[in-house]
């Protein structure tokens, strides 16, 4: 299934913020659920995330819905199907209270879920909702990451390791209860720890591995022969910043980043600023800049003011020369901001150049009948030399961003003349 990115500026509300806190510390889910069905999942509880406790009920846009966890945007049949799936499944947790005692409980994922006018509607029990609400235990679950996975085991590992990313390791797992939560406990093909390392272990730890922005270890604990017990070592994945897995989205929700563009700082300054410095130093900068009065070039006063901390004290008297070489910084910071913005209209055209592109070979393939898809694809394959090109194709098909001009190469031989409005 074709995997592309979250249109972030077609979401509203608690969906523009892209990640979902999900308790996974004590809330434990039976039940075999798909990949999409686990994703489908993951979105509805970050729809409702904000008023899971204040509100009984929650809505969201079923087109919508179906277009952030990968489905066909007319494919209500599967939509349906998912959330019964959903109805059925049970979660189960077992932990302390605020006075220690022991509290265990059951519930469905989802109270229940209507299709209606366009809109899906569904609730969560409000006992369940208060545990799904809980910050004190939770993991941070990117929606663009979760996108990238195509083996629902993966995404359960991924759940249950992210939120030790802090700690490097998620402790020692019980064999039945790391089953459980990989959905095949009750499976007598998966008792054996044979298969279960080979077809659930192996390929999940790889897929995270390639995929995310952590990195797993397994360790084995035995007891005799068999073993007993399984942990994941985890570190963040150095290789993060080559994902571009949510190209800044979070941190350009934030009031500190609105802030910065407001005062002129492009788009990949202010990133880079709140990513070196936090957002609390910046915006404590910002403030100091609000107390000063009469600066032309506000980008240049906040770049020197973060490098040399400025402080709210006695301005000193500066000489002819000291500022003479700021006029002089001055202008370059100008000549930099100019060819900066520049090159950032020029990306942004690229970018929609791009999109169009995938979106008319997305519109070339879904003309083409079951058959010929196949073949297309099969033959698309045969063109490409790199085996990591080929590896990107089978894993995002006609979605692949990284392939659109081999692609619109391939469909300008079998559609000449395709292209010729998207490119004009």
């Amino acid at each position: 299934m074709e995997q592309d990115s979250i249109p972030h500026d077609q979401l509203t509300g608690p969906l523009r913020r892209q990640s979902v806190k999900k308790n996974v510390a004590a809330i434990h889910v039976s039940g075999k659920l798909t990949l999409l069905q686990r994703k489908l999942s993951n979105v509805l509880l970050l729809n409702a995330y904000d008023a899971l406790i204040s509100k009984p009920k929650h809505q969201i846009d079923a087109r919508t819905l179906c277009m952030m966890v990968g489905y066909n945007s007319n494919d209500m049949e599967t939509l349906k199907q998912s959330l019964r799936s959903l109805a059925e499944t049970v979660a189960e947790w077992d932990m302390l209270d605020a006075q220690g005692r022991q509290e265990w409980g059951v519930s469905s994922l989802l109270s229940y879920a209507k299709l209606k006018g366009g809109v899906c509607e569904y609730a969560y029990s409000p006992a369940l909702a208060e545990k799904l609400h809980d910050p004190k235990v939770f993991a941070l679950i990117n929606l663009n990451i979760q996108r990238r996975f195509t083996s629902g085991h993966a995404l359960a590992l991924y759940e249950n390791c992210y939120r030790f990313v802090r700690t490097g390791s998620t402790g020692w797992w019980p064999i039945d209860l790391f089953r459980r939560l990989m959905g095949v406990d009750g499976s007598a093909y998966y008792e054996s720890f044979k298969h279960l390392n080979a077809k659930v272990i192996k390929p999940a730890v790889s897929e995270v591995n390639k995929t995310s922005n952590i990195l797993l270890t397994p360790e084995f604990k035995k007891m005799g022969r068999q073993v007993a017990e399984v942990r994941f070592l985890i570190k963040e994945n150095p290789q993060l910043a080559m994902l571009d897995i949510d190209d800044g989205e979070g941190v350009r929700q934030g009031a500190v980043y609105h802030r910065l563009t407001e005062v002129g700082v492009s788009d990949r300054l202010a990133r880079q600023w709140i990513a070196e410095h936090g957002e609390d130093y910046v915006g404590e900068k910002l403030d100091y800049l609000q107390g000063k009065d009469g600066v032309e070039s506000p980008v240049r006063y906040l770049s020197a003011a973060l490098r040399d901390d400025y402080r709210a004290e006695p301005e000193k008297e500066v000489s002819p020369e000291i500022l003479a070489a700021a006029e002089a910084r001055k202008v370059e910071a100008q000549q930099a901001a100019a060819d900066e913005a520049a090159r950032d209209q020029e990306n942004a055209k690229i970018r929609k150049q791009r999109a169009a592109r995938l979106a008319r070979i997305r519109e070339l393939a879904a003309g083409r009948s079951p058959t010929q898809r196949d073949a297309d694809k099969r033959l698309f394959l045969t063109r490409l030399d790199d085996e990591t090109d080929r590896s990107e194709f089978r894993r995002l098909g006609w979605g692949s961003a990284l392939l659109v001009r081999d692609m619109v190469a391939f469909w300008e031989e079998l559609s000449p003349g395709a292209f010729e409005d998207v490119d004009a």
